[in-house]
């Protein structure tokens, strides 16, 4: 590992905000002191983005295939050639800039799985337009595991400042999440938040396990699930060592939690716990995929198309994305 961390960062969806982001984040002084930044993306591209962002950051551009490490400079550029910038529909989701994207993370990913670079980041991606560019794209944990290789479960958590968030499930339809819900489910996500928290730095992470029905089902009236299910794998974790406490009203445990009472909630599903957190800190959230050989961030916010374009985009998220990417990489403290 070179003296600071390299990180992949790839552009993410060409008609939001990524372009822009990607740009300011290059001529971060906080990132650059803390990591060596390899850009993916097209030269064009991210130049346009510049220039909309008002900044002027000096990058290297190389070739693929080079040793990364090795080369000079103190940022990089991987020039993929890929996008003319005339092909770029400004705030919308198209097929050219899902298939931009697409190349970007998964060249992003295949270093991170080679050991070129130490961790990985991207900036927002429109999930229209990457399944306009492959049909059968979920979401970044399903892509990132077929490329990477991964075969053992991986999972999504938002992090704000020290506060994190677990899900039990994440991309599926309201209606099915009762169904999905069982113990092994719910004790793998439990050993996974333990497990990633303590090699982010947790000594022994608090995890609050929220509930899935109202007022955690208040004694059986609104639902079993909280008795039958989730209450039991609690206890189960509780003897293996793991500090978690529930089920607790999803409408209350986020209100514990920021006031310091946990350092993270498993929810039972996506908007149960994306809700607060957003609320919480849009502008400093991150997305973290857990479970994989290397840190992988990215800001939790998407790609705004309406404010594209104006060089007003706040880079809080993304800024906290590539420092936790950058301290986890560094410590060696993987998050998996």
């Amino acid at each position: 590992m070179t003296a600071k961390p390299l990180i992949a960062l790839a552009m993410g969806d060409p008609a939001g905000i990524s372009p822009e982001l990607t740009a300011k984040l290059a001529v971060q002084d906080d990132i650059r002191a803390q990591s060596r930044l390899v850009v993916i993306g097209d030269r064009r591209i991210f130049d346009d983005g510049a220039r909309v962002a008002g900044v002027r950051p000096e990058l290297t551009t190389v070739e693929q295939g080079v040793d990364l490490r090795g080369a000079r400079g103190d940022a990089l550029f991987l020039d993929l050639g890929h996008l003319d910038p005339k092909q770029v529909e400004p705030k919308s989701a198209t097929l050219a800039g899902g298939k931009f994207a697409l190349a970007n993370y998964k060249h992003a990913l295949e270093l991170g799985r080679d050991g070129r670079v130490d961790a990985v980041c991207f900036t927002p991606f429109n999930k229209q337009a990457m399944r306009l560019a492959r049909a059968e794209y979920d979401d970044e944990i399903a892509f990132s595991a077929e490329v990477v290789g991964l075969k053992t479960p991986a999972s999504e958590f938002n992090v704000l400042d020290r506060l994190w968030n677990a899900r039990v499930t994440s991309h599926i339809p309201l209606k099915d999440v009762a169904a999905k819900l069982s113990s092994e489910r719910i004790h793998r996500a439990l050993e996974l938040t333990d497990s990633c928290m303590r090699k982010a730095g947790f000594a022994r992470p608090r995890i609050a396990v929220a509930g899935l029905n109202p007022h955690a089902g208040d004694g059986g009236n609104f639902g079993r699930e909280e008795i039958d299910i989730i209450a039991p794998v609690v206890a189960a974790a509780q003897r293996e060592g793991i500090a978690a406490e529930g089920p607790f009203p999803a409408d209350t445990v986020f209100l514990r939690a920021k006031g310091g009472a946990f350092d993270a909630v498993l929810t039972m599903y996506h908007d149960q716990g994306q809700i607060a957190m957003k609320l919480m800190g849009f502008d400093r959230g991150v997305t973290l995929l857990g479970g994989f050989p290397f840190p992988i961030c990215t800001p939790a916010h998407g790609t705004a198309y309406d404010i594209a374009g104006r060089g007003v985009a706040s880079i809080g998220a993304s800024r906290a994305a590539l420092l936790l990417a950058a301290e986890m990489a560094a410590t060696g403290k993987r998050p998996g």
